[in-house]
């Protein structure tokens, strides 16, 4: 499958001949209910930090993921909303008690992959290695069924669709990996900004990360550095017009370190990744926290099951 056939084919459910209630916003009270999803990696598992520190090191670092995901478990009790947590294999092997706990509250358990590696660094055989051995690992711990991935740093475009095919063989039913804007880590702004079909003969669909289309761009809404970088109002216009204008429920991530200021500092790594990881820690728990008064939210195969979004 090309870049070309990916626009030709895999329009937005709303306006593909692949017509389901899944196109349409899901609503509560006239008000469109929106997918909150949690990407669980610790602090020293990011993609910028890749080349400081190797895998095989992270086990000599202090882990606080599970502190970090269990004040997000919080966060969300509080509000009283539900979300799809992305976990890796590697902190549910180390943490099981956190995935249970995901569960007993009612959130959606799915896949990040086993450590973080990009899918496009790996061939279709390691890559449906990783994806199996994952999703056998959470559905052990978990005691439930895997449907959703996403992919480490939105590591699925254009070149590697066939991902897509991989994951439907596996047994998932859905990927929220695609983000369709212009990066130097990832991007794929050619794609639809809505949900997809990849492949028309399957009914695997792709939930891009949201962005709003201003001209011919599109600007980054979703979750990540961005929200950590602009002004919250900012974030919740754009979000609001997806909402109003578009009439398309937001995919919002973020991740258990972004709300941890006192996490340790990396030595030697440059300005532009020192500035894009610990901008706005401090301020990230009350962004989100604001987040859920401000929007209505739930797990992601809720918001676009197949029944019941009208």
């Amino acid at each position: 499958m090309t870049a070309a056939s990916l626009r030709a084919s895999a329009m937005p459910l709303h306006e593909s001949r692949f017509v389901s209630r899944a196109g349409a916003a899901r609503r509560i009270r006239g008000n469109v209910v929106n997918a909150m999803s949690v990407d669980v990696e610790d602090y020293f598992q990011v993609q910028a930090f890749s080349n400081h520190i190797p895998r095989e090191a992270w086990d000599s670092r202090e882990c606080r993921v599970e502190n970090n995901t269990n004040r997000i478990l919080d966060m969300f009790a509080d509000a009283d909303i539900h979300a799809t947590f992305f976990t890796l294999g590697w902190v549910a092997e180390r943490f099981p008690r956190l995935v249970r706990r995901i569960v007993e509250q009612g959130h959606e358990l799915a896949s990040h992959g086993y450590a973080h590696y990009r899918v496009d660094e790996q061939t279709p055989e390691a890559f449906r290695a990783d994806i199996r051995r994952t999703k056998q690992i959470l559905e052990d711990i978990g005691g439930v069924a895997v449907r959703g991935y996403r992919a480490a740093t939105f590591s699925i475009g254009a070149k590697n669709l066939w991902a897509f095919d991989v994951l439907g063989d596996e047994g998932y039913a859905y990927s929220s990996s695609v983000n369709p804007i212009r990066h130097d880590f990832y991007g794929m702004p050619e794609a639809p900004r809505f949900a997809f079909h990849p492949n028309r003969a399957s009914g695997f669909e792709e939930y891009p990360i949201t962005t709003l289309r201003v001209g011919n761009h599109n600007l980054p809404c979703g979750g990540g550095g961005f929200f950590r970088l602009l002004p919250y109002a900012a974030s919740r216009w754009a979000m609001r017009r997806v909402n109003t204008a578009d009439r398309q429920p937001c995919i919002f991530y973020f991740h258990p370190w972004e709300v941890d200021p006192d996490q340790p500092r990396i030595a030697g790594i440059s300005m532009k990744t020192r500035f894009r990881h610990y901008l706005n820690l401090g301020r990230m728990e009350t962004r989100v926290r604001a987040l859920t008064r401000d929007f209505i939210w739930d797990r992601i195969d809720r918001v676009f099951a197949k029944e019941g979004n009208s």
